[in-house]
């Protein structure tokens, strides 16, 4: 019901939006298809539906929409400055080479064209201490359009710096800052979106937080109808004023179980499947994360980031001895030529991820070709545990407003 409700103020806000800006002012199909939609959701009574068609009509005829406008505003109330929507599309055309190592298998090479990214949400200050966020993400051939993030917040506001976060989310534990039209391999590893609660303290300067959730990936034998997730995290904020031009952020954070991380449990749960197990491992294994993000002048910028489990990963499935101690890396440097054009480069790799490059670097040119619309031409070359090499060339036209 929260769902629709939103969905309901976007549209509604849209269709007025239109409405008010059209030339033709008589009771057209739009104005008739937002009063219908209004009086279907209980917003407005047949009869003020019926008041206002009458009103439309009559204020068409004079010329004058003051009083239309004057009653939808009454009907929207304050909802115009409290709703704050966004949404991004990307599209992207890739190339890739992949060579095999062992002499016997074929090397391949793909292209593609694919519709990479659509998210569409918006914020809401529903109240002093309320707020809420909504975002649908499609991902073609990954992920089907779904809500991607829910979360309600509550904060202290001027009162104190607290605040709690319940719903689906991104937990915080990575920061995966990048330039680069591809995720870094931190972010493959160990991004985490889960319903949690996490609550802490938060300002300029410093933000501290902790966390639970209950994750997929579960002992062997142990329920999975518990909330046996938990995280902490730490993010320090250099103030504008201690060094001029210098932006500076660095941060820490902990993971009780890194093998809930999106990559790793697609990982667990297919080789699960492949061996006929359930996809549990032995023990929790807890995930260590550290960052920073530094900017000089906002023309040179830098970041680096460590992300990795802390104790081995073993399946039921495994040989005796045999676990996995998953880790990543990534190091960016970029520089902004011009306001519209930016140079980045990149050197990163990982540790017992078989499904990551062990080695990577690349660079990406991206420039502004109009206001909210870039494109990207990137090159990123990845060697593998078993040596075998790729070359990946990926080009991006995106939107985002």
């Amino acid at each position: 019901m929260c769902r629709q409700n939103f969905i309901v103020i976007g549209i509604t806000l849209f269709l007025a939006l239109f409405i008010l800006n059209s030339n033709v002012f008589a009771i057209s199909q739009e104005s008739e298809q937002l009063l219908k939609l209004l009086e279907k959701k209980n917003i407005i009574t047949d009869k003020e539906a019926a008041d206002m068609r009458q009103e439309m009509e009559s204020s068409s005829q004079a010329g004058d929409k003051k009083v239309y406008e004057t009653k939808l505003a009454g009907l929207l109330g304050n909802w115009a400055d409290k709703i704050h929507p966004g949404a991004c599309i990307e599209v992207e055309a890739s190339y890739e080479d992949y060579n095999f190592h062992d002499p016997s298998e074929r090397d391949t090479d793909t292209s593609d064209l694919v519709l990479a990214t659509v998210e569409i949400g918006f914020d809401v200050d529903i109240a002093k201490h309320v707020k809420a966020s909504l975002f649908f993400l499609y991902e073609e051939d990954d992920t089907e359009f779904d809500v991607d993030q829910g979360i309600i917040t509550i904060d202290g506001a001027d009162v104190v710096p607290l605040y709690v976060d319940l719903g689906k989310m991104y937990v915080p534990f990575g920061r995966f800052e990048s330039h680069f039209i591809r995720d870094p391999l931190t972010l493959e590893l160990g991004e985490t979106n889960e319903s949690a609660v996490v609550g802490g303290f938060r300002n300029d300067l410093l933000e501290l937080s902790v966390g639970a959730f209950n994750g997929d990936i579960d002992e062997t034998g142990e329920s999975s109808n518990h909330i046996d997730n938990y995280l902490a995290s730490a993010c320090f904020t250099l103030p504008e004023t201690t060094v001029p031009d210098l932006d500076l952020t660095a941060g820490i954070s902990w993971v009780s179980n890194i093998a809930d991380s999106d990559g790793l449990q697609e990982v667990i749960e297919e080789i699960a499947v492949d061996n006929n197990v359930p996809a549990t491992i032995k023990n929790h294994s807890d995930g260590f994360n550290i960052f920073l993000i530094a900017s000089f002048m906002d023309k040179y910028f830098f970041n680096a980031e460590y992300l990795g489990a802390i104790n081995h990963i073993e399946m039921d499935s495994f040989d005796e001895g045999e676990s996995y101690k998953p880790e990543a890396w990534t190091i960016e440097f970029a520089h902004g030529v011009t306001d519209s054009l930016n140079l980045a480069v990149c050197y990163e790799g990982s540790n017992d991820c078989y499904f990551l490059p062990k080695k990577q670097f690349g660079g990406v040119v991206s420039y502004e070709l109009f206001k909210h619309t870039s494109v990207a031409l990137e090159y990123l070359y990845g060697k593998f545990e078993n040596k075998d090499t790729r070359h990946l060339m990926t080009t991006q036209l995106a939107i985002e407003f």
